[in-house]
């Protein structure tokens, strides 16, 4: 199956994914944002000097987790070492090592770290994905990326929805990606004016999962104390609660 090019292909492929395994195939095949595929691809060739003996991904990052997710983890996009290097979602930095370590902490993960796509990570009940698939330069996808990039996310939600019941958003990128996918999973309009993002704000609609604002487990927030592991165990505590998850 051809490699989407264009947003019009990404929409038509995004559509066409039967399940989940289907979909992140096709995104790992995605090339239609120019900048994004070459900023992913010149990271993978020069590569930092602690990881210059691996072989890095280099491509978009697709979802991880339970196909049955009652609670999803909705990010900003792969780091250009972590994901973009092992292929696996939060996998390979020190944003993922506080995050899955908090994970762990609360019965969501089988293990406190996420170093490889191989190290036998397992997640119960939940499932991470991205706003945007690939690395961006500086952190930050344009909103055309943005946009071009919205129809695997919207798919991902589609095919997790029957049990998806809390979505956790690591920052205000990730909680303003959520509102669209209102309108295009679920038919429901978002509200106006938009919630403001904040560590644990809390939305809640009728016929779509609640949402949880998280700050991001990025070392900017975790370094300067802004996020703490005890704040971090407050928001899966609450999104366990509101998905039902013992």
């Amino acid at each position: 199956m051809a490699e989407p090019r264009t947003p019009a292909e990404v929409v038509a492929r995004a559509a066409r994914a039967t399940d989940l395994a289907d979909l992140d195939g096709a995104v790992s095949d995605c090339f239609a944002c120019p900048r994004l595929v070459s900023w992913r691809e010149e990271v993978a060739r020069t590569k930092r000097a602690a990881f210059r003996e691996q072989h890095y991904w280099g491509r978009p990052v697709p979802g991880f987790g339970a196909p049955d997710a009652r609670i999803g983890i909705l990010g900003l996009a792969p780091a250009a070492h972590g994901g973009n290097r092992t292929g696996r979602i939060f996998t390979g930095d020190r944003s993922g090592d506080v995050l899955f370590a908090a994970l762990h902490r609360a019965g969501l993960a089988n293990q406190p770290t996420s170093v490889a796509a191989d190290d036998g990570l397992t997640l119960t009940d939940t499932r991470i994905f991205a706003a945007v698939r690939c690395a961006p330069p500086d952190n930050k996808p344009t909103p055309v990326e943005r946009d071009t990039c919205a129809p695997w996310l919207h798919r991902e939600v589609a095919l997790i929805r029957p049990t998806l019941r809390v979505v956790v958003a690591l920052g205000a990128f990730a909680w303003a990606a959520w509102w669209p996918v209102l309108r295009d999973v679920y038919g429901v309009r978002p509200p106006s004016p938009r919630p403001v993002f904040g560590h644990a704000a809390h939305w809640s609609g009728t016929a779509a999962p609640e949402l949880l604002g998280c700050y991001h487990v990025s070392q900017q927030n975790t370094f300067t104390g802004r996020l703490t592991p005890g704040m971090l165990d407050d928001v899966f505590a609450r999104a366990k609660q509101l998905a039902g998850v013992d």
